[in-house]
C-alpha cells in the first residue's frame, strides 16, 4: 500500500468493489463522454530548444478491464512539430463516490514515423503499479494532496493537489469563470516537470502551465468537438488496433483482457 507517497494522508485505498459494473465517468471536472474529442496546443521548452506540441484527446466507446475494474478508454495522440511522437490508451473509471481513478496508460512511442516501443506502460495490479485518483469527487482548496497513480517499475508517481478555485481563464475555446487549478508533480523525478492544470466544469481540462522542471510545457484548449457516429466508429477501430498491438510488444499489457466496444453512438450526426 502506498503510504504517504505524496505527503501526509495520501495512502491509496483502492477497493475494486467500489466501482460500478458498467463504467460511466461523469465527474463534472473530468467528464468522459464517448465521441467527444478535445485538442490542446502549446509549446515545450527544454535545453534542446522549443517544440510545438499538439495533443488530440478522443473519448472512445471502448471499455477494458484493468485490475478487476471495467474502465473507459481515452485515446491520446501527441504531436511534436507536427510529427506523431506518442499514441496512448489511458484507462479511467469513476467510483460510486464520484472519484475518477486512473488505472493505467499504454503509450506507444514513435520517431520519424517509426514505432520505437512502449517502455512507459503501467497497469494497476501489475509490476507493482497502483491505480490513483485522477480527479476527486469534490476537489477543494485545503483538502489533502492525493496520489494520481504509482508505478515504481517505470519511476512514475504523480501527486495532485487543489491550489485554486473559481478562477477566470481564457483560451481559444473561450473564457471560463469557474476554473479549478490542480498542481501536479512527480517527486521521483523532480526535474522532469512540474505543472498546474486548469479544469472547467462540464468541459474538463482547458489549460496547462509549467511551474518547474527541465521541460517547460504550456497547453491551451483550442477545439472541442462531438464526433459523428461514423467518426466514433473509426476512433474505436483505431484504438482497438492499438490495444491489439499492445499484446505483441508489452508483457504486462498481454496479461489484460481485450478492450471491447461498449458505445457506438456519440449523439452526433
Amino acid at each position: 500500500m502506498a503510504v504517504g507517497l505524496c505527503g501526509p494522508e495520501t495512502a491509496l485505498h483502492f477497493d475494486r468493489t467500489a466501482f460500478p459494473a458498467s463504467p460511466k465517468v461523469d465527474n463534472k471536472w473530468f467528464p468522459l463522454t464517448p465521441g467527444m474529442q478535445y485538442t490542446t496546443t502549446g509549446m515545450v521548452t527544454s535545453a534542446e530548444g522549443t517544440i510545438e506540441r499538439t495533443v488530440t484527446h478522443s473519448v472512445t466507446g471502448l471499455n477494458k478491464v484493468i485490475d478487476g475494474v471495467k474502465t473507459q478508454v481515452l485515446w491520446d495522440r501527441d504531436y511534436a512539430d507536427g510529427e506523431l511522437v506518442e499514441s496512448e490508451l489511458a484507462f479511467f473509471a469513476q467510483s460510486n463516490s464520484g472519484d475518477v481513478w486512473l488505472f493505467g496508460e499504454y503509450p506507444e512511442e514513435f520517431e520519424s514515423g517509426e514505432f520505437t516501443g512502449a517502455p512507459a506502460t503501467f497497469l494497476s495490479g501489475l509490476s507493482g503499479a497502483q491505480a490513483g485518483i485522477a480527479m476527486p469527487a469534490e476537489p477543494r482548496v485545503g483538502t489533502p494532496s492525493y496520489v494520481q497513480a504509482h508505478a515504481p517499475a517505470v519511476n512514475f508517481l504523480d501527486c495532485g493537489g487543489v491550489v485554486q478555485e473559481n478562477q477566470r481563464t481564457c483560451v481559444p475555446t473561450g473564457c471560463y469563470d469557474d476554473v479549478l487549478v490542480i498542481d501536479e508533480h512527480n517527486p521521483l523525478e523532480p526535474a522532469v516537470g512540474h505543472q498546474q492544470k486548469f479544469y472547467s466544469a462540464g468541459t474538463g481540462l482547458v489549460k496547462v502551465t509549467a511551474v518547474g522542471g527541465d521541460n517547460q510545457e504550456t497547453l491551451d484548449l483550442v477545439k472541442v468537438e462531438q464526433l459523428s457516429d461514423a467518426e466514433l466508429k473509426n476512433i474505436n477501430q483505431q484504438a482497438l488496433i492499438l490495444d491489439q498491438h499492445g499484446y505483441q510488444v508489452n508483457t504486462d499489457y498481454a496479461r489484460t483482457p481485450n478492450a471491447e466496444i461498449a458505445a457506438t453512438s456519440s449523439g452526433g450526426k
